[in-house]
């Protein structure tokens, strides 16, 4: 260090005259060093937000300091330590103040819909019974830590995807090995709309054979899938009888006196179905944390049994047993271990 730099200057906000005799002071090499609370310097955040009523922190820019020894690297390490300050800065206001106020927002909330502080909760519905014994795979969603389930049962047609509730109970089975064939499975359905119809009328005997023609229906599917060609000319040469038989009713019937139940996919979301079947039970009950009025049916679609549950605000008509229900769904599922 030089020994003819005697002199330090030290000033709270560095105003133009203190700029003025460290340039001055400098220049006569007498000048050790210069301390300041606020500084600014192009580049800086600091410098970036002095617009409007904040320019008044742009008189205090050194970056003219270059000019009485402050070097590149000098003033590139004062901005990094001047970013982080603010960094620090904004994350300790943002916990001692974000936090309680987003947390108070959520309470009033909370206090605004239900009348009382609730926890968060996720919907869910657990139905009775257990639905069908296929073989199910479970693959988990790519965007979130959730997992979907597939069961391809004969009895419907079509491949049923639903929302696995219990993904904990299922990883810890499948770590264990404990994972098999014709794994037991529950499924459930949150309506978001739907409607009751009157039942299609029907005697006992026409019952008995609609049964046996469905039985030997997914008999020759199970076959099909199987390699079995004349399974496969049998349901072709059905379906032509279906169409014929459905296009001649339809000139003096409606498609919901033709078509008793119905499983088919309902939009681009692959656990959306839509749904009709037959009433087999049904209960109204209330939602403990919302005081809703809710009604549970247990449907038969497609000589599958599932239980359907929907607020009674959403529901068209009055629900019964031997009456039918059409509606949309999001299907969920629990395999049982």
């Amino acid at each position: 260090m030089d020994k003819q730099k005697k002199i330090v200057i030290s000033h709270p906000n560095g105003n133009a005259n203190v700029r003025g005799a460290a340039n001055g002071f400098f220049n006569a090499a007498i000048l050790e060093s210069f301390h300041t609370s606020i500084a600014c310097y192009k580049g800086g955040w600091l410098y970036r937000l002095a617009k409007g009523p904040l320019k008044e922190f742009r008189r205090r820019e050194y970056s003219v300091l270059r000019s009485i020894g402050l070097t590149e690297k000098q003033l590139y390490k004062v901005i990094i330590c001047e970013g982080m300050c603010y960094s620090i800065l904004c994350i300790c206001v943002t916990l001692l103040m974000g936090t309680p106020i987003a947390i108070l927002i959520c309470r009033q909330m909370s206090i605004g819909c239900y009348g009382k502080v609730v926890e968060y909760s996720f919907p869910f519905f657990r139905g009775t019974g257990i639905t069908s014994q296929e073989s199910v795979v479970v693959e988990r969603h790519a965007e979130k830590e959730s997992y979907a389930g597939a069961c391809d049962d004969m009895r419907l047609g079509v491949t049923l995807i639903f929302y696995l509730q219990n993904p904990a109970e299922y990883m810890l089975e499948k770590y264990k090995g404990n994972m098999r064939e014709g794994q037991p499975l529950t499924i459930t359905g949150l309506a978001r709309e739907g409607k009751i119809l009157f039942p299609v009328q029907k005697d006992k005997e026409a019952v008995k054979v609609e049964r046996e023609l469905t039985k030997n229906r997914n008999n020759l599917i199970a076959a099909a899938r199987n390699g079995d060609e004349e399974a496969m000319e049998d349901l072709t040469m059905e379906d032509m009888d279906m169409y014929s038989m459905i296009s001649e009713r339809i000139v003096t019937d409606d498609v919901l006196t033709i078509v008793d139940t119905c499983f088919m996919p309902h939009g681009i979301e692959c656990d959306q179905y839509s749904v009709m079947g037959e009433i087999v039970d049904f209960v109204n009950f209330k939602n403990i944390l919302t005081g809703e009025k809710l009604c549970q049916m247990t449907i038969e679609c497609n000589d599958i049994q599932f239980d359907v549950c929907i607020n009674c605000a959403d529901l068209l008509g009055e629900p019964a047993v031997g009456r039918r229900f059409k509606g949309l769904i999001w299907l969920q599922g629990q395999l049982h271990f």
